[in-house]
């Protein structure tokens, strides 16, 4: 599945609409290069959920984690940029035991976070020379069939 998200506002109500369909348990990995648009993405996805607390990028932190909201899911925001694919220190975090609460979304986790569940959801962003991003979303796992259920497209 591929979606063209033409402005900012395009990739927040993208980000809440696919928020809106999150539990506990799931994994999501953003993907791309600097300025893909993955934070904002991610902004998007907090709202969906309807979490407590401003989203921002996580990279000098590493990881926030969002208290729930009304819908009682919370959301963990991970940042891997700077783990340089280092597994203990994204062991030492122990996201397993976030993703029992909460959702999890991880930005540059893709080839480390991945394993933390064989049910995840990879969104590669690209933006093009226009300044369009255009995100094509990976399923794995049960989100094979889960997916096509779901209204994201704008």
């Amino acid at each position: 599945m591929t979606v063209e998200l033409r402005t900012p506002e395009d990739t927040v109500a993208f980000g809440e609409r696919l928020g809106a369909s999150l539990a506990a348990g799931d994994l999501v990995l953003l993907a791309g290069p600097l300025g893909a648009g993955k934070t904002v993405l991610a902004r998007g996805v907090a709202a969906g959920l309807g979490v407590a607390g401003r989203v921002s990028s996580p990279t000098f932190v590493i990881a926030r984690v969002h208290p729930p909201g009304a819908r009682g899911v919370g959301l963990v925001h991970v940042d891997a940029y700077r783990l340089g694919g280092d597994l203990a220190q994204l062991d030492d975090l122990d996201l397993d035991s976030d993703l029992e609460r909460s959702a999890v979304v991880v930005e540059w986790g893709e080839g480390a976070a991945d394993r933390l569940s064989a049910d995840h959801l990879v969104i590669r962003l690209e933006r093009r020379p226009d300044d369009v991003r255009v995100a094509t979303l990976e399923p794995h796992g049960t989100w094979t069939t889960r997916l096509p259920g779901l209204r994201l497209a704008g």
